[in-house]
Order: structure tokens, then C-alpha cells, then sequence
């Protein structure tokens, strides 16, 4: 971040004085809540491990002992993506979000600084002592998220074009599911399994879905300076895309649920979750109003955890139980 953005946040912000933790729990509490998002991640790197694991026809799950840290990682992982956000969209929200965490002054950017080296260390330490393997892997988020965070050096550019700007940082994505199903290929010294790549396809669709969900509003709710789709592309486009990459995605999902050896039980959970969550959205493209608006982002995240529950969780969670 720049000095000339951390001066404006110095004189614009009140500081809080209160004890950085008890400040820590109200912003993530706001920001990147641990008990929305720590489920979530759990199952994204659950399902992404099974899926490699019922891809290579290995028995049982990888060992708890791996498992743990990697989701801890996983998890930090994300808040990194938060952290960097906060950086990269300070001016932004300091001129038209002065209600958000860093603006307000209940956090600096500097004590997020100082958080995301030291998120940065714990990762890189937990993976070197107990999976040294995975490191490369572990490298690879680091650097991406680390471009992310300077927009790839053409901030400028990818402004301009937003769809070129979210898929540029949805990629992100597949590149974290590359070391969560590593937790089994990688740890165990073999080669990605075959079926390995639509995985990570629908992880990056998948993506795309929740990234296009959060930002559909309802007229009524469309702020000055906040770039949605629904203002940039008007609500009936908006919706009628989101739900058009929602069918690309369960294609995705079922063409790797057949990689997988999966069959109609699979695809047929599949086919549900999809026809629920796409009712909002065109409903929402006939009449845009806030509750259906709220409903597709809902949407967008009861698809994102049904689908990795149905497509890798689940299927270990039965071939476990018959193991019994």
C-alpha cells in the first residue's frame, strides 16, 4: 500500500485504542467471519482431498494429521485474500465505504500488515514441519495472492475491464485446491490423479458463482462507487448470467462426478441443489427486488457447499461407512 494511502487513512480514521485482539474478534466478526467461513473451507478442503483420493482409487481419507493442518492453512489462506483486499481497495472504500473496519479506524493497515506476515510465517512454518512435500504448493498461493494483492502490476488496465478482473482473481482459487487435493497426491509422492482437472475447473467456475452472487443487488440497493454487476450490466443480464455460469458449473461437476466413477446418486443431488438455486436468479431477472437479491448470493453459497459435499465429501463419507 502506499504511504500516500496510509496517510489518508491516518487523517481520515479515529483510531480505535482498544487491545488489537478484542478490535481482531469485532473485525473479523465483520470482515471474514470464522464461523460462516470456517465451515466452508473445511468442506472445500475435504472434498477437494476425497476427490483425489476416489480419483486414485486410494482407500480411506489422508490422516488426520494432515488433514488438520491443511484446512488450518487453507483457512489462512482465505483470510490472507481478505487481508490483501483491505490493502488493494483502501482507497476505494476510505471515499465511498467509510462505514468499513479499516476507514473507520478499527483497524490499521498497518496492524493487517503486520497480521498477514506473520499468517504468512505460520503457514509456511506448519507445512515445512509436518508436510515439508507440500511447500512447492504452499509457494505457489503465496505468490499468487501476492500478485493479487498488487493487481499484477496493471491495476489501471483490469479496472477497466471487470470481468477480466474477477476471472484474474478467481484463479486463485484452483491454485488453493491445487494444495488441498495435494494433501493426498502430493503427501503420498504419485503424480495428480487423472479427473484431477475438472476438479479444479468447477473450483474456478465455482468461483465465478459466488463472485457474481455477492455483487447482484436490487436497484434499491446499488451504492455510489461500489461496482456491481447488476449496475454494470443492468439486473436481468446480471441474474440471467450468474445463472447461466451456475448450469456451466454443474457440468463441470457432473463431467468430474463421472471421472470420478460417481453415478446417479451424485448426479441426481447434483441436478437438485442446481434447480433450487436457480429459481432466485430468474425470479430476480423478472422482477429484481432485495429479498431475491439477497437469495441469489444465499444461493450462490448453498450451491458452492452442496456441491463439494455431493462431489468429493460425500462419496468418502459412504465409501467410509461401507468400510465399517
Amino acid at each position: 500500500m502506499s504511504v500516500e494511502s496510509e496517510g489518508v487513512h491516518r487523517a481520515t480514521a479515529q483510531p480505535d485504542t482498544r487491545p488489537f485482539a478484542r478490535r481482531f474478534v469485532e473485525y473479523q466478526r465483520e470482515r471474514f467471519p470464522f464461523l460462516q467461513h470456517g465451515p466452508l473451507i473445511v468442506v472445500f478442503a475435504f472434498s477437494a482431498a476425497s476427490y483425489s483420493r476416489i480419483c486414485r482409487g486410494a482407500q480411506g481419507f489422508i490422516p488426520l494429521a494432515d488433514f488438520v493442518p491443511g484446512a488450518i492453512t487453507a483457512l489462512y489462506f482465505f483470510l490472507l485474500l481478505r487481508l490483501y483486499d483491505e490493502h488493494k481497495d483502501f482507497e476505494e472504500d476510505a471515499r465511498w465505504r467509510p462505514y468499513r473496519a479499516v476507514p473507520r479506524g478499527l483497524v490499521s493497515l498497518r496492524e493487517l500488515r503486520t497480521l498477514g506476515i506473520v499468517l504468512t510465517a505460520v503457514i509456511v512454518a506448519i507445512n515445512a514441519l509436518v508436510m515439508p512435500r507440500v511447500l512447492p504448493a504452499v509457494g505457489a498461493v503465496l505468490l499468487y495472492t501476492a500478485l493479487m494483492g498488487r493487481e499484477f502490476f496493471v491495476r489501471g488496465w483490469l479496472k477497466r475491464h471487470p470481468i477480466v478482473y474477477m476471472l484474474s482473481h478467481m484463479l486463485v482459487l484452483p491454485v488453493i485446491d491445487f494444495y488441498t487435493s495435494g494433501l493426498d497426491w502430493i503427501n503420498a509422492g504419485v503424480a495428480p490423479p487423472a479427473g484431477l482437472e475438472f476438479f479444479l475447473g468447477v473450483t474456478f467456475l465455482n468461483g465465478i458463482v459466488i463472485e457474481l452472487g455477492r455483487k447482484i443487488r436490487a436497484p434499491e440497493d446499488e451504492e455510489e462507487g461500489v461496482e456491481t454487476y447488476s449496475a454494470l450490466y443492468g439486473s436481468r443480464r446480471a441474474a440471467l448470467g450468474w445463472a447461466c455460469v451456475l448450469v456451466l458449473t454443474w457440468g463441470g461437476a457432473v463431467a468430474a462426478a463421472l471421472r470420478a466413477g460417481e453415478g446417479t446418486p451424485v448426479l441426481v443431488a447434483l441436478s437438485t441443489i442446481l434447480l433450487l438455486c436457480l429459481l432466485p436468479a430468474l425470479l430476480f431477472a423478472r422482477t429484481p427486488g432485495r429479498a431475491l437479491a439477497r437469495r441469489i448470493e444465499l444461493a450462490a453459497g448453498l450451491w458452492t457447499i452442496g456441491m463439494y459435499l455431493t462431489l468429493g465429501g460425500a462419496p468418502m463419507v459412504a465409501r467410509w461407512i461401507e468400510g465399517l
